[in-house]
């Protein structure tokens, strides 16, 4: 599944789309006390009140917001699991039953509360519906009508949301004249940020993939794991903060322990270059980097000494496998090419990858220090430095 996949199913979600279906909505109530289901409600979707359907579609837009192996996770289904959940929501998904699909998603519910303590009270909620997506020939002719470019895709949707207690509140009753303390203990459902979910089927080519699961977490770079190996029975993914750690010690590796900043904005300008090559010839996967990328990155960076076998033993030894590939997206600083951040006791400095070459550690009577070439004055809070001579 690629970030265009997501982006067209994520901008469905919203009222009156007629590219969107929704049939059921079920909620479940799970008390944090005795984890267990306190109440339970299904209706068709189209007999809720158009507020409640307007506060559930922007959760569940929200849901699908966010970077892949950040916030989005496409993961396969474990091929060993005991009571497979691929079955599970594969049945659940072909089913023209309502009260059937109702059952097999609170069996999926029980098995988020094995082994499982929430420290709130919380609200799962699952659609199942139909959307649309555009075939691959739809690219290559937009003239042509969307509706006659599209094929239906069945789908389930699960958002996972805390609730919270609402804040005491002093009132003015204008009748009585009287100042009164409102109490109101009904819990507050947080729709507006989602815990977790997931979207079944995944997406592969503009096709349903029965085989993968969109896995969301409202944390970045933090999956549960209860939830993606015990509950969905997905194999684990690598995250993009993993990723660009083992990118890190691989460097390391080859490297050295210290590079100086020219070396480094080289790589990271390298890298920019093969994520600009594969936006401007309209790749729709993300592009990777095998062994030999990162020993191409790292000559034309200036690296000395490096030989394939070098950066081959190297990816051996970080990751167990000569053939990984890296996503450069995920590699890159902070995940965006955009700024780098400098982060020190007493200041945290942002630059561009390309303006690394002008920040230098120097050591300044004995101590270290962090030195910027400028072009121009620095002004802070509207005064212009002095400029000292050392």
């Amino acid at each position: 599944m690629n970030k265009k996949e997501v982006a067209h199913i994520r901008k469905q979600f919203k009222m009156d789309h007629d590219l969107l279906n929704i049939y059921d909505i079920l909620n479940v109530y799970i008390t944090k006390e005795t984890n267990e289901i306190y109440h339970w409600e299904r209706h068709p979707f189209e007999l809720v009140d158009r507020e409640k359907q307007e506060l559930y579609m922007g959760n569940f837009k929200k849901l699908l917001t966010g970077e892949l192996d950040q916030k989005l996770f496409e993961l396969k289904f474990q091929e060993q699991a005991e009571e497979p959940a691929q079955v599970m929501l594969h049945q659940a998904l072909v089913t023209g039953d309502p009260e059937e699909w109702q059952d097999l998603m609170l069996l999926l519910v029980e098995r988020m509360l094995v082994d499982a303590k929430y420290e709130r009270d919380m609200v799962i909620t699952f659609v199942r519906g139909q959307y649309y997506l555009p075939t691959k020939a739809r690219n290559d002719e937009a003239e042509e009508s969307e509706k006659n470019e599209v094929f239906a895709h069945p789908f389930i949707l699960c958002s996972v949301n805390s609730t919270e207690k609402q804040r005491k509140t002093l009132l003015f009753d204008y009748v009585e004249r009287e100042f009164k303390y409102n109490v109101i203990v009904d819990p507050v459902v947080k729709l507006s940020t989602p815990e977790q979910g997931f979207l079944y089927p995944s997406v592969t080519d503009n096709y349903s993939d029965v085989n993968r699961v969109l896995y969301c977490t409202g944390k970045s770079n933090f999956p549960d794991p209860h939830f993606v190996e015990n509950v969905l029975n997905g194999e684990r993914s690598v995250t993009a903060l993993e990723e660009r750690a083992i990118f890190e010690d691989i460097v390391k590796e080859v490297a050295g322990e210290q590079l100086d900043s020219a070396t480094i904005a080289h790589v990271y300008e390298e890298i920019n270059r093969v994520i600009e090559i594969n936006e401007e010839s309209h790749e729709e996967e993300p592009p990777k980097l095998d062994y030999k990328d990162l020993e191409r990155v790292l000559t034309a960076s200036g690296v000395e000494d490096l030989t394939s076998e070098k950066v081959e033993r190297a990816f051996e030894t970080i990751v167990d496998n000569k053939n990984y590939e890296m996503k450069a997206t995920s590699v890159m600083p902070k995940f965006t090419s955009k700024s780098i951040k400098i982060e020190t006791k007493v200041a945290t400095i942002s630059v561009s990858p390309q303006d690394l070459r002008y920040v230098k550690q120097v050591n300044f009577q004995g101590r270290r220090c962090i030195m910027i070439e400028v072009d121009e004055d620095v002004v802070i809070e509207g005064f212009t430095l002095t400029t000292e001579v050392l």
